[in-house]
């Protein structure tokens, strides 16, 4: 049986996490289990799993039958529990820190959390190499484009290929954006997931943080990542041969696909829900427009110029959208908040995790001042 650890397990991805552990169970043994704040929902799983230590990183004073706290409690726990695995669904920049320790307490990582490779890249995959333990990605695009490069000559590809749905506005024209609420935009056509990360959907800035990650991972120039807008969301990404083939990773959009390919590589197992009848609707494909959503065509931006800009490219991002649910600024402010950003001077070049994190510190501080004096 193979021993699994699961961050953030009452999240979009943590849930689809332990659908599969469950109809598995013979094959996985659940080590420990983290949630933020959902202390009720984090007690009930002991029932099913009572040997799991649980960790609530949230509250200042967790209920009782909760085994840690706080983020220090829960890179504790890391050091303290054994494990093969470590599922990482924590969202944003809190994700960086567990996504370290798992690695340096010689454990794999299925890597739900993009932010950690957008912000910390060339560390985590240092410190894999050094102890010998693999990164696996979750996201439905790079564990499509790690399983279609699988086994392949890297010099045979000349072309990455990110899909995007286009989110719920891929019609909308800029100047109507104005007037999106947070209803509207975390109103996902065919995805269920968490605010932030359907917010950043409809901007497309999870499409720009998955190009820097995929950029990271792959180890491919920028200009050969590219991102065509799918709106069927049934081709997760695609690959460009040098011979200018096209090979594609085709499933209905169900994170229990990835999710259990992470959980079990090498080895594959059927997956109902992500089984896909090509006698439906057809498949289109689209450029997408950087004019209508800048926030990928600063993410493009915040690449090129390396060094701190993807800390910052994210780090300002969070604010503004935590700003924008908050109904503090409007959507398009996000693009704008994050643009002002990437404009200013960064001295850290964010090699070392102490400047990654000062770095994203300051970032979210400056993010809050403009937010505050602008809108």
């Amino acid at each position: 049986m193979k021993n699994i650890i699961v961050l953030g397990c009452t999240g979009s991805i943590g849930v689809s996490t332990m659908d599969i552990l469950q109809d598995f169970k013979d094959d996985f043994r659940v080590k420990a289990l983290s949630a933020h704040s959902s202390a009720g929902k984090l007690l009930n799983l002991k029932k099913i799993y009572p040997e799991a230590k649980l960790v609530l990183t949230g509250p200042d004073s967790p209920p009782e039958g909760i085994d840690y706290a706080g983020t220090e409690g829960l890179l504790r726990m890391l050091e303290e529990t054994e494990a093969d695995m470590v599922v990482n669904g924590i969202s944003g920049a809190a994700g960086l820190l567990p996504s370290l320790k798992s690695l340096e307490t010689g454990k794999d990582l299925a890597l739900a959390n993009k932010e950690t490779i957008v912000t910390a890249g060339d560390l985590i995959f240092s410190l894999a190499e050094k102890h010998n333990r693999r990164i696996l990605p979750v996201d439905s695009e790079h564990s499509a484009l790690f399983h279609l490069l699988d086994g392949r000559n890297p010099d045979d590809v000349s072309e990455l290929i990110l899909t995007a749905s286009g989110g719920p506005f891929a019609d909308m024209p800029y100047e109507e954006q104005k007037k999106v609420t947070p209803a509207q935009a975390l109103k996902h056509p065919n995805w269920d997931m968490g605010a932030k990360i359907t917010i950043d959907s409809a901007t497309l800035a999870n499409k720009g943080l998955e190009v820097i990650e995929a950029w990271k991972l792959f180890h491919l120039p920028l200009e050969k990542i590219s991102v065509l807008v799918h709106r069927q969301s049934l081709v997760h990404s695609l690959i460009r041969t040098k011979d200018n083939a096209l090979y594609g990773q085709f499933s209905a959009p169900d994170m229990k696909l990835p999710i259990q390919n992470a959980l079990f590589y090498p080895e594959l197992r059927p997956v109902k829900a992500a089984y896909t009848d090509l006698c439906g609707p057809p498949l289109t494909f689209e450029k997408p427009d950087m004019d209508r959503f800048p926030m990928l065509r600063l993410a493009y931006d915040a690449a090129g110029i390396g060094k701190a800009a993807p800390t910052v490219y994210n780090g300002s991002n969070e604010m503004a959208v935590a700003a924008f649910l908050k109904g503090r600024i409007g959507f398009t402010r996000i693009a704008e908040v994050t643009a002002e950003m990437l404009s200013r001077e960064w001295s850290d070049p964010c090699t070392t995790l102490e400047g990654i994190v000062a770095t994203d510190k300051l970032v979210r501080e400056r993010a809050e001042q403009f937010i505050g004096e602008k809108y």
